[in-house]
């Protein structure tokens, strides 16, 4: 009897393929006696997120102006399981992103962002969400020659205006082009208008697999300072809050950890092309 029960479950469950796979946490929300009200208001009035636009990390359905895209997911089922159900967004470029969140423009960079030191004078952030590396695309054949990070000095690089890669290659000394949006970024070095850029390889092997035919390659075997990883940026892709904002960090931090315990996370990096590679960092 129980065989056959089993049987009828089984098939139920696994038989057509049909049944969406819902996912449960083993805890609760605890941070009733933080202190500040930043969750309190959080979960009474809601959040407004800040991104720009950058598939598949981000973007804005302007007909139905609903976010989709991997880090939007990720906060929001995040920030459900704190008690967070309201959701506003507010779309801007990428080096706007703090200010606004400092004005109280926006209450959460929803974009993924990097610890650096620039940006822990002026806020805080959440515990770790998911890793990608970062990746040097040159023209077809490199042109340029660029094989190493020390070679792209000397060079026009090209970077988003604000971004990691801004900070550190600003850092080593490398003279760089800063762009407002992906579109620019790509298109520069598409076109031959600076002879590199360093970009998230997420974010490359999108638009790569988007524009098939753009003269572009990434350049491979590149050795990453452990400087550039573990202190300007490229570890683990995080969300940033106010310093003051306190209670409403540690729901959001706690979150998400129990949508990477659950399973949630690996399905949403899934669901945008991506693998539980990019789940840890890179020497696990």
């Amino acid at each position: 009897m129980l065989k056959s029960v089993l049987a009828a479950l089984f098939v139920a469950v696994l038989g057509t393929g049909a049944i969406a796979q819902e996912f449960q946490f083993e805890a609760p929300p605890l941070f009733d006696n933080c202190g500040d009200p930043s969750l309190a208001k959080a979960r009474a009035d809601g959040v407004t997120l800040g991104f720009s636009p950058s598939p598949p990390y981000s973007s804005l359905d302007p007909a139905t102006k609903e976010a989709t895209g991997l880090d939007v997911e990720l906060v929001k089922a995040a920030l459900k399981w704190a008690g967070v159900t309201k959701f506003k967004y507010e779309v801007m470029p990428f080096g706007q992103l703090i200010p606004a969140l400092l004005a109280d423009r926006i209450d959460v960079v929803a974009a993924n962002i990097h610890v650096t030191p620039d940006r822990l004078k002026a806020v805080s952030f959440t515990g770790p969400a998911w890793w990608y590396g970062p990746a040097i695309v040159v023209g077809k054949g490199n042109p340029a020659g660029i094989t190493s990070f020390d070679t792209m000095k000397g060079k026009k690089v090209g970077a988003i205006a604000g971004s990691a890669a801004d900070e550190y290659l600003r850092k080593i000394g490398v003279a760089v082009t800063a762009f407002q949006t992906d579109a620019e970024e790509f298109s520069a070095i598409s076109t031959g208008r600076v002879d590199a850029i360093l970009e998230d390889d997420v974010k490359v092997i999108e638009f790569m697999k988007a524009n098939a035919s753009a003269p572009i390659e990434i350049v491979q075997n590149v050795a990453i300072p452990d400087e550039l990883i573990f202190k300007y940026g490229y570890g683990y892709a995080r969300y940033a809050l106010r310093k003051a904002d306190c209670s409403l960090r540690s729901a959001f931090t706690q979150g998400l950890a129990e949508v990477r315990g659950n399973g949630q996370a690996s399905a949403i990096l899934k669901k945008y092309g991506l693998t539980n590679r990019n789940m840890f960092f890179f020497p696990l």
